[in-house]
């Protein structure tokens, strides 16, 4: 059995009516039971695991739109973003992502040797910031 079955099955365990969205390099997936009902309601293609182990997903740049998809239906998901990750909220995922990304994109900055237009795009810095703070 693999590492990322055995944690799907140790959190249905714990929470059965939750779906859980694994990451696996660049998609997330959803496993057995999941699967079978994502790929229904997602109209994802369902391939094999293993040979018991139903599997189906979506490329990772897709996340907000099949995120959306599944809220609309009432489910409740969690994210694991790697195997040794705890499950989080859609939302916190979200959150955790975009800010990850916006701290990557102000650490690049080199305030000291800023171009003017350089500069006044820093306005866009300002906007995901506030963008953020649309989680809380």
């Amino acid at each position: 059995m693999s590492k990322l079955y055995e944690k799907y099955k140790t959190l249905k365990s714990e929470n059965a009516s939750k779906l859980y969205l694994f990451r696996s390099g660049i998609f997330y997936i959803f496993l057995d039971e999941d699967a079978i009902k994502m790929s229904k309601l997602l109209n994802l293609k369902l391939t094999k695991l293993n040979e018991t182990v139903s599997k189906c997903g979506f490329p990772v740049k897709n996340i907000d739109k099949y995120l959306n998809l599944i809220k609309i239906n009432n489910y409740e998901i969690d994210i694991i973003d790697s195997i040794n990750a705890p499950s989080c909220s859609s939302q916190d995922y979200l959150f955790y992502d975009n800010a990850k990304q916006f701290i990557k994109e102000l650490s690049n900055i080199d305030y000291y040797n800023l171009s003017v237009s350089e500069a006044f795009a820093l306005e866009n810095i300002t906007a995901k910031a506030k963008n953020l703070v649309k989680y809380f």
